[in-house]
């Protein structure tokens, strides 16, 4: 794309709008605002232009404020709950330290566009100027209400260093990776981390290019708020009806919310029949060893599951482990005295079993040792000992509720 030709036809570039649907509401609570460009016919996206290196700064900013400019003019047409998100990576925001366009952001705000509806969605990567002075930037902008959303997930060291620094409103998180088979797996689990981190610091997470059902199912699931994509609107030069999908999206969360309650119905039983069936077992073995508590335990679970071992409340193992090989049961006696305190839920489900009197099965997670994905069975046994019996994946695929 030719930066002059596109310079000297600035009558042809005007923003497009994609719209953001809320979960809560089922409806477009904002609009992300994309370049556009109008060639013989042919409307092309500028995001090639905004991410060309060989441009210089000075034509970016003249076009992207141009856009800018067109879009809030638009926007004053908007419901005043309705937000606006504007892409800044940080060479351009900080393009004349950043006070030109945050000017330009005052001449709305007396037109009625109140600035806690703009949402800079910006991005740090590749830059090589000086990030205090542009995190002291985005907290100057911030007093005027302007929300922040750190626009990708990158795979860079310092990521989640920079989410800690900046504390975004808004994680925006790009699905695309769930169409890799290779990628999606992994996705999943450095997603869960991600919405514990959203959780803690008070972010909003927000997934664009949802595409398929599934997809919007997967951001449903892990604690997406707001959604974007070609799935559910693409983006348009005029808005669009705040409401046009909504009985779409409750049609779907209900069909979300029907196959959910289905499996942690199916994990609520699957606790009930592991707390029936070992409570008869320790009863019947709670004067003998615990090696005789296994074999008992293995007569009835031995295609269920693949270790078990005893811990005390305070996680230091009692017992070696008893660990299914494919030649059958060994004793791993090198766990002895291992402790265990340190897992995540650990000490929060010896309280709740010591409380409780009753089992627990976990949620599902990697075995550091083998690899599989698996589930916990913990029972308590005594005052102070704990049983743990890990699931084996095999039966969690022939229970695909479980997984």
């Amino acid at each position: 794309m030719d930066a002059l030709e596109i310079l000297s036809d600035l009558e042809n570039v005007f923003p497009y709008f994609q719209p953001i649907f809320s979960a809560d509401e089922q409806s477009v609570i904002a609009y992300e605002v994309l370049g556009r460009y109008e060639s013989e016919g042919n409307i092309i996206s500028l995001g090639n232009f905004f991410q060309d290196d060989q441009i210089p700064d000075e034509y970016k900013y003249d076009v992207d404020l141009l856009l800018v400019k067109m879009a809030l003019n638009q926007a004053l047409t908007l419901d005043e709950d309705i937000s606006i998100f504007l892409n800044r990576n940080a060479d351009l925001l900080m393009y004349r330290h950043g006070e030109p366009f945050l000017q330009e952001l005052l001449a709305f705000e007396k037109k009625g566009l109140r600035l806690d509806r703009i949402v800079l969605e910006i991005s740090d990567r590749n830059y090589a100027g000086d990030l205090d002075q542009f995190d002291h930037l985005l907290q100057y902008y911030r007093t005027y209400g302007i929300k922040i959303a750190i626009a990708r997930i990158d795979s860079e060291s310092n990521y989640f260093e920079r989410i800690g620094q900046l504390k975004p409103d808004i994680l925006k998180i790009n699905l695309q990776a769930l169409k890799s088979t290779s990628t999606g797996i992994n996705f999943h689990d450095v997603l869960f981390t991600f919405s514990l981190l959203a959780r803690k610091i008070g972010s909003t997470l927000l997934f664009e290019n949802i595409e398929m059902s599934y997809q919007l199912q997967f951001a449903w699931k892990n604690g997406g708020r707001y959604y974007q994509g070609f799935y559910l609107h693409p983006p348009v030069r005029e808005f669009i009806e705040r409401n046009l999908l909504k009985e779409r999206l409750k049609e779907k969360f209900h069909d979300f919310i029907s196959y959910e309650k289905k499996k942690l119905e199916a994990v609520y039983t699957t606790a009930e029949t592991f707390q029936a069936k070992v409570q008869e077992i320790v009863l019947k073995n709670r004067n003998g060893t615990f090696q005789d508590l296994f074999q008992a335990l293995i007569k009835e679970l031995d295609q269920i599951a693949f270790r078990m071992y005893v811990c005390d409340e305070d996680g230091f193992q009692k017992s070696a482990n008893i660990f299914k090989e494919t030649t059958g049961w060994i004793n791993q006696a090198q766990y002895i005295q291992k402790n265990w305190s340190w897992r995540p839920y650990f000490l929060e489900n010896i309280i709740k079993m010591r409380n409780e009197r009753k089992g627990i099965l976990s949620d599902l997670y990697s075995d550091i040792e083998t690899g599989e994905t698996i589930r916990t069975f913990s029972f308590p046994i005594s005052g102070n000992e704990y049983l743990f019996i890990d699931i084996a994946y095999q039966y969690l695929f022939q229970h695909d509720q479980l997984l």
